[in-house]
């Protein structure tokens, strides 16, 4: 069963179609890619799932619901996060402290609350720090929860953004480039936490990621995009060996291609 369906997506910015007609469909406990060249839309299409932009045209339904029309809070608690494809931590901001804002849409107390610490904010704000300590050991960030976000090393900071995204209780979560920028070690670390996402967890994953190899080995399913279009979608070996998608990365040295491909 699928847990997202987008039909016929589309967003226009002036005159230039960054998303046209898109279908996506995303089922229950897998990880899937979005992938294509530079300035293909995938980033748009993913601040359209999450609200930052109103499609044009087309359907999105999480859950069976519509969230077209919703703003991005909503749509976080309706069980959809995301991370970035540059780094948006508090960077001011505990590590904890980071966690503790991305629980605040399952939080319950009011500021009356807060300002008279009543018995009921206590326990919450004890729950959620001891949840925000569980969700650092998960993305193997122990010990680490009193450091200044900014002071991280970029992997470990790559990390923080998932863990804040974890802590809004998702069933989806939307990475964008989740290991840009890492070395083969951290992205190897990467790689094992958004299986242990799905298998431990039993969390959708939809990501948009350039490292192919990152593609290839954890996907069930592939979607590429260029020019706003979907050209190509399926099980990853079908689709790298597609020649739309070897054209779509290198031109017409489909050979070339399909050896970076793989």
């Amino acid at each position: 069963m699928a847990l997202l369906e987008a039909r016929r997506v589309t967003k226009v910015f002036g005159g230039l179609v960054a998303v046209s007609a898109v279908d996506l469909s995303v089922g229950e406990r897998t990880v899937a890619s979005l992938i294509g060249p530079n300035g293909a839309g995938k980033t748009t299409f993913f601040n359209c799932l999450t609200g930052l932009y109103r499609p044009e045209e087309g359907e999105i339904r999480f859950n069976g619901q519509p969230m077209i029309g919703l703003r991005p809070d909503q749509i976080v608690a309706a069980g959809m996060a995301r991370t970035y494809q540059n780094i948006r931590l508090f960077g001011s901001m505990t590590v904890l402290e980071n966690i503790l804002v991305g629980q605040h849409v399952r939080l319950r107390s009011t500021p009356l609350g807060a300002i008279f610490q009543t018995p009921f904010t206590r326990r919450e704000e004890e729950q959620a720090e001891r949840r925000a300590r569980e969700l650092l050991a998960f993305v193997g960030l122990s010990g680490k929860g009193d450091l200044t976000a900014r002071n991280l090393p970029y992997g470990d900071q790559r990390l923080l953004e998932v863990a804040r995204a974890l802590g809004s209780s998702p069933r989806m979560l939307l990475l964008d480039e989740p290991a840009a920028g890492m070395n083969p070690r951290e992205t190897d670390g990467m790689l094992r936490l958004i299986r242990r996402l799905r298998d431990e967890l039993e969390m959708t994953i939809l990501l948009i990621e350039h490292d192919m190899k990152v593609v290839m080995s954890i996907s069930d399913q592939v979607t590429v995009l260029d020019y706003g279009k979907k050209i190509a979608e399926g099980q990853p070996a079908a689709v790298r060996s597609d020649p739309l998608v070897i054209e779509a990365y290198l031109g017409s040295g489909m050979l070339e291609g399909h050896s970076k491909l793989t």
